[in-house]
């Protein structure tokens, strides 16, 4: 149950039924006639008399307050609800945002337990919860989302086995144009504490006869636990790992370790780029392509699927939002509140998430570039234009989500759960 009251309305609802059913029942009719009876005809209330005095007042306060809570729903997806839970809301550590659908999602505490350099300009590191607990499960493909002490919220790919619930481990790369996250991580050191949020799945490892993993730069880090669960399950893959120069490549004496016939590792200053064509021709029929890395590498591989491997399906995870080919023109559009009822108009030179949090300022968000699903929205009426980078190709044209930081919507309204 996410909101207690459910749970509480329903026991109480049960608990006035049984009452009812207790005092109608034939038998407690019949003992109250056989008592007046014997008193010549004439009923006086005896231990069931005062038992009925005493406990209808109380369960007709109930039956009250389950209608109260049908209304109020504290804490629930009313606009009262929402601004009581945004009000407990304090500080990045260990606080309770609005999620999508209402839902609450709250920060993790975590600590700084090791700091390591696998790679110029990557650091790794291992994070233990503050409070000594296991950490959340998760599976090969996830992400989590760090709140720095600044309060600025990155996603980093997770590594590392699923079993193991003692830490979180994340690999970070330096990016010396982005907006000062990477370069936050990288002056973190052993004891700083932070918090997480998740994990989030949107990269998962799927059902297929065979793998190819294309991996550009610090893209390597979620293909390690994906490998590690093939080689689990005994399915053939294949990994292509391409970066800048052999020092810049995080991990890659761990991949190799599996022999040159699975691993193909190309540093550009030395060997040159792969050939991409050839490894996806080569891909059996029904090869899952997962690829993740900068932005030209992906399109490239997006590119070649069409003609070198037309039978595979290609997943992608993108660390970067794609700027090439962002979507068509934006056109306003507006937004229904099924909760409130509210209608928000969203203009055509602002997101949706902009003009939401308007209406509900907890509306929960990590990157806004569509890239980690955390501003995820279920649509119940309209058609949405996704320009999101969470759902597949194949996902497109779903109706019943969006994820309302880039996406937008196709035709004049949309209807939310909100």
């Amino acid at each position: 149950m996410r909101h207690w009251w459910v749970l509480v309305k329903w026991v109480l609802s049960l608990g006035v039924a049984a009452f009812a059913w207790v005092y109608t029942h034939p038998l407690v009719l019949t003992a109250a006639e056989q008592a007046g009876a014997a008193e010549g005809g004439i009923y006086r209330p005896g231990r069931e008399g005062t038992l009925l005095a005493w406990t209808v007042p109380p369960v007709f306060a109930v039956l009250v307050f389950t209608g109260v809570l049908s209304v109020y729903k504290p804490w629930g997806r009313t606009r009262r609800g929402r601004r009581y839970a945004q009000t407990r809301a304090a500080g990045p550590v260990q606080a309770a945002a609005i999620g999508a659908g209402g839902a609450r999602s709250t920060d993790e505490a975590v600590r700084v337990a090791a700091v390591e350099r696998p790679a110029e300009g990557v650091v790794a590191l291992r994070l233990v919860p503050v409070s000594g607990a296991a950490t959340a499960p998760w599976r090969p493909g996830a992400h989590i989302d760090l709140v720095l002490p600044s309060e600025k919220v990155r996603q980093y790919s997770l590594y590392g086995s699923p079993a193991d619930g003692s830490a979180y481990r994340v690999a970070v790369l330096r990016d010396a144009a982005g907006r000062g996250g990477s370069a936050e991580v990288h002056g973190l050191s052993v004891g700083d504490r932070l918090a997480v949020r998740g994990p989030r799945n949107h990269f998962p490892l799927a059902d297929a006869p065979a793998f190819l993993f294309v991996a550009g730069g610090i893209g390597i880090v979620p293909f390690l636990p994906m490998i590690e669960e093939a080689e689990r399950r005994g399915t053939e893959w294949r990994l292509v790992y391409v970066g800048r120069s052999r020092a810049s490549m995080a991990f890659v004496e761990q991949v190799e370790r599996y022999g040159a016939e699975r691993v193909r590792t190309y540093a550009r200053d030395v060997t040159g780029r792969p050939d991409l064509a050839a490894h996806l021709s080569a891909a059996p029929a029904g090869t899952a392509v997962y690829c993740c890395g900068p932005g030209g590498l992906m399109r490239a591989v997006e590119e070649l699927m069409k003609s070198a491997c037309p039978a595979g399906k290609l997943h992608l995870e993108r660390f970067e939002a794609d700027t090439e080919g962002a979507g068509s023109e934006k056109l306003p559009f507006e937004v229904e509140l099924v909760g409130s009822g509210a209608v928000v108009r969203v203009a055509a030179d602002r997101s949706a998430l902009e003009a939401l949090r308007e209406e509900a300022p907890g509306l929960a968000a990590s990157c806004e570039d569509g890239l980690c699903g955390s501003c995820e929205l279920r649509v119940l009426r309209g058609t949405p234009e996704h320009r999101d980078h969470v759902l597949s190709p194949d996902e497109r044209g779903r109706t019943d989500v969006m994820y309302p930081c880039v996406s937008r919507a196709r035709g004049g309204r949309l209807v939310v759960d909100l």
